[in-house]
């Protein structure tokens, strides 16, 4: 049985009120004829939010259907009021997403290029978003950066770059997704300390239930459907004890339907 859906916390910074945040009310999507998420209906205002489960369950394409990345089949999304599908444009000051490859979203050769594409994307004239780019990396103390192409930057430089890209568009939510899957441990340690600095909601996408103990609210997924939604310290032993369950077993033999 799924638990309720917590309330809304008190606590969380303006962007947070009642009346904003993540709407999905009976949501569905298939892909290729499949069904992969069913009636999922949340409303999401907390500012540390985990979505976990294992590979398959449906949580990219639940990241992809709150990023307005894939339109729902059925149902409704909206992020703060907006149609994350249909108003591209309004959603950027509103969501960002981080995903778990930089490179899946690096569009430009260098680094303040890159920087400054979510400020034109927002109305800024170029030579002022490359200003403003130019700007915040001299006040992250990487001014050499400016000209550098990203083939120089490592995988934990390329991520701390798509996190600033995103923060310098100052969206109310941001989405993670298994943003330290596949970093050495110095580099998740920086991206941890960024990450529980910010003033934005997060919602983390993730397979790893550590990643998931400290947040306030989280939803476990399993073939597409919320399983559990709640405490964490409701939420993740449950989730724990089911994948020790299927862990013991000997073999996973099933073909997908």
């Amino acid at each position: 049985m799924t638990a309720p859906v917590s309330p809304p916390d008190s606590s969380a910074p303006a962007f947070a009120d009642r009346g904003t945040g993540l709407f999905l009310q009976g949501a569905g999507v298939v892909l290729l004829g499949k069904p992969v998420l069913h009636d999922i209906t949340l409303h999401i205002t907390e500012r540390r939010v985990a979505v976990i489960g294992r590979n398959g369950s449906g949580k990219s394409t639940l990241l992809r259907l709150m990023a307005g990345l894939i339109a729902p089949t059925c149902g409704t999304v909206r992020v703060d009021g907006i149609d994350p599908a249909r108003d591209r444009k309004a959603i950027l000051a509103r969501l960002g997403i981080l995903f778990q490859n930089p490179d899946h979203q690096i569009l430009f050769p260098t680094v303040a290029e890159e920087l400054a594409f979510g400020l034109i994307q927002q109305g800024l004239p170029k030579a002022q978003a490359m200003a403003q780019a130019r700007a915040r990396l001299a006040a992250e103390g990487r001014a050499g950066w400016a000209d550098a192409a990203i083939s120089t930057l490592s995988q934990g430089q390329r991520h701390w770059l798509c996190l600033v890209s995103v923060l310098m568009m100052q969206p109310a939510t941001i989405l993670l997704d298994e943003p330290l899957a596949g970093l050495d441990l110095p580099t998740q340690a920086r991206l941890s300390r960024a990450f529980a600095a910010l003033p934005q909601r997060l919602v983390t996408i993730t397979h790893d239930p550590a990643m998931a103990d400290a947040a306030e609210r989280v939803i476990w997924l399993e073939g597409g459907h919320v399983a559990a939604d709640g405490a964490a310290q409701e939420v993740v032993p449950r989730f724990r004890a089911r994948m020790e369950e299927l862990g013991a077993q000997d073999a996973d033999t099933n073909l997908a339907p």
